[in-house]
């Protein structure tokens, strides 16, 4: 069972995505929980708490699932297909958190902006460094490295869009196919 923090959470994500960040009230996340407007404050500082909660917590579970994918192997294109499988993978199946992390990051106050664009910037350092350690050893032939890791990541944040478990492709299928839509990016030999 979820703790109180952890269904506040989930319905403030829910809310956000649905209303937006600015016409979300404390009161709307409360009631989600059953618990009265003024009665949330024991649980939470405020509702920019709340959001940014969720965006560095996606962001962190981001980078938990891109070292963890990239562990057991140091061949540089299975790296890369792990890493871009385990990002797909994750927008799939979470595609609230891809939803308000992208459209509510101007509703973040400007430290936790800061803090939330650092991890968005070490996550896409991750796959630029996949693509270079590619490079040096020969496997991967592309310009630029930040340009190549930039189209990874944005091919599988736009799986959130339009993914669906119930659709024509199964999650195993589209993080395959992304995988060496990845490896064909960086040119792989």
């Amino acid at each position: 069972m979820p703790s109180r923090a952890e269904e506040i959470r989930v319905a403030a994500l829910g809310l956000f995505a649905r209303l937006g960040y600015e016409a979300t009230t404390m009161a709307d996340i409360g009631a989600a929980v059953g618990i009265r407007g003024p009665s949330l404050y024991k649980h939470v500082a405020s509702k920019q708490d709340l959001l940014a909660a969720v965006m560095t917590g996606t962001m962190r579970e981001l980078l938990a699932l891109h070292r963890e994918a990239v562990a057991t192997t140091d061949d540089p294109a299975e790296r890369l297909r792990r890493a871009t499988e385990a990002h797909v993978r994750y927008h799939a199946g979470h595609r609230l958190e891809a939803f308000v992390g992208n459209r509510e990051i101007r509703s973040l106050v400007p430290s936790n902006r800061r803090r939330v664009l650092s991890l968005r910037a070490e996550y896409e350092k991750c796959f630029r460094d996949l693509v270079h350690a590619g490079i040096t050893a020969g496997r991967f032939h592309v310009m630029s490295a930040r340009l190549a890791s930039y189209a990874i990541l944005d091919l599988g944040m736009g799986v959130a869009v339009w993914f669906r478990a119930d659709g024509e492709l199964t999650e195993d299928i589209v993080t395959w196919q992304y995988g060496e839509m990845a490896l064909r990016i960086v040119g792989a030999t």
